[in-house]
């Protein structure tokens, strides 16, 4: 729970901390910098601590694991609340550093973009968000570097070319966390359904695609400290 409480603050602060620099610096800091760099942040944290908790970083994606059968799911609520605590508590962090400036880095619809549409966006990229991180965690070739860097990868990609639609949150916590410490809910719900949404459909895939959970996915989704101490 702590690992992923801190490693979603990490996230968080990277995420929305961009939009509030940029603000900060006149444009200083740029669009596609704001969208790369919670996709290194993800990667460095696969690579410091995915071994203690997976590194979920996201309820969406402890939600996938836990639906594809590679998560117990008595440990899903103590993470989801890991989560929600790092996700606020980096809003309250970038609060306190800048004001609301930029308005905290919130996610929101793009100008011109309805609700429906900057729904329908979260559903996909968070669909294929989970398919990257389930498909790079289910065989022993794939845990590891190649997963960190494809997931990574795929965060920067998706930021690149949808964030002027949605804001390519595909993480219920990232936007939770700096529209609850702002003030303003109104269009949370969009970051909070559309990657549910999405995560269950990326299951699904991933079932068509790849047939029942292994057990080298439930290693990645569970990390692995614990049983590498405890061995001989």
């Amino acid at each position: 729970m702590f690992a992923e409480t801190w490693g979603t603050f990490l996230l968080v602060l990277v995420a929305a901390g961009g939009g509030v620099v940029a603000e900060l610096s006149g444009g200083r800091v740029t669009l596609g910098m704001i969208v790369v760099a919670p996709g290194l942040m993800v990667m460095a944290t696969i690579y410091f601590m995915g071994a203690v908790s997976g590194a979920h970083l996201n309820p969406a994606v402890t939600l996938a694991f836990a639906l594809r059968r590679n998560f117990p799911w008595k440990r899903v609520p103590s993470y989801i609340a890991g989560q929600i605590i790092g996700g606020v508590g980096a809003a309250v962090f970038l609060r306190a550093m800048f004001g609301t400036v930029g308005a905290l880095g919130a996610t929101l619809p793009g100008p011109g973009v309805t609700s429906g549409k900057a729904l329908v966006m979260e559903v996909v990229l968070t669909a294929g968000l989970v398919n990257t991180i389930l498909g790079t965690a289910s065989g022993a070739r794939n845990i590891g570097t190649n997963g960190a860097l494809a997931v990574g990868g795929y965060i920067a990609l998706a930021g690149l070319w949808a964030a002027p639609v949605s804001g390519a949150s595909m993480n219920p916590v990232r936007s939770f966390g700096p529209d609850l410490v702002r003030g303003d809910l109104n269009s949370t719900w969009i970051y909070i359904v559309g990657p549910l949404l999405g995560a269950l459909i990326g299951v699904g895939f991933e079932w068509i695609l790849k047939g029942k959970g292994t057990a080298a996915g439930s290693v990645v989704a569970q990390g692995t400290l614990g049983d590498r101490e405890s061995s001989p």
